[in-house]
C-alpha cells in the first residue's frame, strides 16, 4: 500500500567534483526562503553533507543507502518525514551510476535511490573544457538506465555567453531541457578537509555563505521551474523500521567537534524504540553521565584535538570508571580514543583512554574506504556473536600497534575480497574503524 510522501528530486552528476553540493545547498536555501518545508537527503555513506543540508533547510536530513539499508528501512525513513516536509531534495554521491557489484537496486548508487522513490534527476554537468560534446554525456545519462527520468540539465563552470549557448543548444537538440547555467565562482567555494568539507559547525559565517549560494543560484537558474519538476515520492506503506536495536536504555553519546560522525537515522531509531540519549562533550572535559548504561564514542576528528583530549581528566577518568561496569563502544575516531595512544600528523604522541590495547597514527596516513559487512566475533551490546551489520570504512589513520585484544568482527567488502579481522574487544569495551549504517 502506498502512503503520501513529499515530492522529491535528486541532484546528480556524471562524476564527483561537478558541483552537486553547490547546486543542492543553493536550491535548499532558496526553497526555504520561499517558505517551503524542504528536507535534505544524501545518497550513500556521508556524515558531512547532511549537516550542511540541515543548516540550509533548518531541519535534520536523511541518509539513504541502497547497499547498506534494506528497502523497508529506506521507505520507512522517507515515509516518516511526510508530516515534516513538503519537498525532498536529495544529493547524489560520486557519479549517478557509480556503485558496487550487487543485485539490482542494491548497488549503493544514486540511480538506485532515484529509481526506488521515482524521483526525477536534475543533472549538473561541469562543461569546462568542452561545449557541444557535453550533449553526449547528457544523452548517455538519460538513456543508460531506463528506470530513470532526467528532468533537466544545469550547466556548471560556464566561461562565456558563447560557451553557454553552444553547450545548451547541443543538449536541447537531444531532447533534454537546460534549466540554467552557473558561471565559475571561486568566491563561494566551501572549505575542505581530508574527509570532505570542513564540518558545518566549524564553517565561519555559514548562514551568510548559504544565503550567498542561494542568491548565486537564483541569478542563473529559474528556481521555481526547477522545483516544480519534483514528483510525489513513491513510498510503500510500512511501519517504522529501526536501523539497529538500541544498545542500551540510556545511551551516553559523545558529541562535539571531535566526535560528530553518527548517522541521524540511528539516533532517531533508538529514540523511536524507547531509548534515552544523553550527550556529553569530551572537548569540554565532560564524562559519560553516570546514570547511563551504555557509552558510544562516534567518529570524527580526534586527531585534530588529540592534545586537548589527552588533557581532559574528567573525561578520561570518568570514561574509565564507566567502562568498569558498563559497555563502551567506539567507531573510527572513537576507536582511536579508546586505545593507548594517538600519534598526530606532526608525529606527537598523545595518551588516550587505554581501554583497548591499540595505538593509532595520523602521521603515517593511508586512505581506507568502502562498504563493509561485519560479522561480530563476540557478544556485545551491538549484538550477539554472529550478528551481521552493514556499514563502511572511511579513514586515513593507521594502526601503529594493534595490541593483544581479541578482534571485534570479520569484515567482508562488496567485491568478494578475502575477509579480514577488524577492531578490538576487551571485557565490555569494543571498537573498530567500521561505521554502522544498518
Amino acid at each position: 500500500m502506498s502512503v503520501a510522501a513529499p515530492p522529491g528530486l535528486l541532484i546528480a552528476a556524471p562524476r564527483s567534483g561537478s558541483g552537486k553540493t553547490t547546486l543542492t545547498l543553493g536550491l535548499m536555501r532558496a526553497a526555504r526562503q520561499r517558505g517551503r518545508r524542504v528536507l535534505g537527503a544524501k545518497c550513500g555513506p556521508d556524515y558531512i553533507d547532511p549537516a550542511f543540508h540541515a543548516a540550509a533547510t533548518g531541519r535534520p536530513g536523511l541518509n539513504l543507502d541502497s547497499w547498506a539499508m534494506e528497502p523497508a528501512l529506506r521507505h520507512a525513513l522517507v515515509a516518516g518525514v511526510a508530516e515534516a516536509a513538503d519537498l525532498i531534495l536529495c544529493e547524489g554521491l560520486m557519479g549517478l551510476f557509480d556503485g558496487v557489484p550487487a543485485e539490482p537496486g542494491r548497488s549503493g548508487s544514486s540511480a538506485d535511490i532515484a529509481a526506488a522513490f521515482g524521483w526525477p534527476v536534475i543533472l549538473i554537468l561541469d562543461v569546462s573544457g568542452q561545449s557541444q560534446s557535453a550533449a553526449a554525456t547528457a544523452l548517455g545519462c538519460a538513456t543508460l538506465d531506463p528506470r530513470l527520468t532526467i528532468a533537466g540539465v544545469v550547466l556548471n563552470r560556464i566561461g562565456s555567453v558563447r560557451h553557454q549557448m553552444l553547450a545548451a543548444q547541443a543538449i536541447e537538440r537531444v531532447g533534454l531541457p537546460v534549466l540554467g547555467a552557473l558561471r565559475r565562482a571561486p568566491e563561494i567555494t566551501l572549505p575542505e578537509r581530508h574527509l570532505g568539507l570542513v564540518q558545518a559547525g566549524e564553517t565561519a559565517d555559514l548562514d551568510l555563505t548559504l544565503d550567498r549560494l542561494a542568491g548565486f543560484i537564483e541569478t542563473q537558474i529559474d528556481v521555481d521551474q526547477l522545483l516544480d519538476l519534483a514528483v510525489p515520492s513513491r513510498v510503500e506503506g510500512r511501519e517504522p523500521v529501526p536501523a539497529r536495536k538500541p544498545p542500551g536504555q540510556r545511551i551516553a553519546v559523545a558529541r562535539d567537534a571531535a566526535f560528530s560522525f553518527l548517522y541521524p537515522h540511528l539516533l532517531q531509531g533508538w529514540r523511536a524504540a524507547g531509548a534515552e540519549l544523553s550527550f556529553f562533550s569530551p572537548l569540554a572535559d565532560e564524562a559519560p553521565p553516570p546514570d547511563c548504561d551504555f557509552c558510544w564514542l562516534p567518529g570524527g576528528y580526534p586527531e585534530l584535538y588529540a592534545g586537548k583530549i589527552a588533557a581532559a581528566p574528567r573525561f578520561l577518568e570518568g570514561t574509565r570508571r564507566f567502562a568498569e561496569s558498563r559497555p563502551v563502544h567506539g567507531e573510527c575516531g572513537g576507536y582511536m580514543v579508546l586505545g593507548r595512544g594517538l600519534i598526530d600528523a606532526s608525529g606527537a604522541h598523545h595518551e588516550m583512554l587505554g581501554l583497548l590495547g591499540l595505538s593509532t597514527s595520523f602521521e603515517k596516513r593511508r586512505l581506507t574506504l568502502g562498504y563493509r559487512e561485519a560479522e561480530l566475533l563476540a557478544d556485545t551490546a551491538l549484538g550477539p556473536r554472529g550478528a551481521k551489520l552493514r556499514g563502511h570504512e572511511f579513514h586515513y589513520a593507521t594502526i601503529a600497534d594493534k595490541g593483544d585484544d581479541a578482534p571485534f568482527a570479520i569484515l567482508n567488502d562488496a567485491y568478494g575480497s578475502t575477509p579480514s579481522l577488524a577492531g578490538s574487544v576487551r571485557a565490555q569495551v569494543s571498537g573498530s574503524f567500521f561505521h554502522i549504517i544498518a
